[in-house]
């Protein structure tokens, strides 16, 4: 049952959208690595980095209710299209250079 409190409401959409992005980085990760990858699942579904596309419960809402109103497959494009561009853009700024020396100038 949906709650007429708008605030309410928005945190039972984002209940959801974090458990179907949660599937999602799951899947990607395997998908992309071959390997379970704990790190980059707490990087991906991070409040620290939803927070640099948006307020992480109106991100995580915005994935519920796509996945309530047009299902998954539709809640993963959405995802790939918004979320997943930035999320890679952050994880090749990380990855250090090949030949650089880490902690030296």
């Amino acid at each position: 049952m949906k709650s007429d409190d708008p605030v309410r409401r928005e945190r039972e959409e984002a209940w959801i959208g974090d458990s179907v992005l949660g599937l999602y980085a799951r899947k990607w990760i395997l998908e992309s690595t071959g390997a379970m990858d704990a790190g980059v699942f707490a990087a991906m579904t991070s409040n620290q980095f939803l927070s640099t596309i948006g307020n992480p419960t109106a991100v995580e809402a915005r994935i519920g209710r796509e996945y309530a109103a047009s299902g998954l497959e539709a809640a993963f494009a959405l995802i790939e299209r918004e979320i997943l561009p930035r999320f890679a853009s952050q994880q090749r700024r990380r990855q250090p250079m090949p030949g650089r020396r880490v902690g030296r100038k």
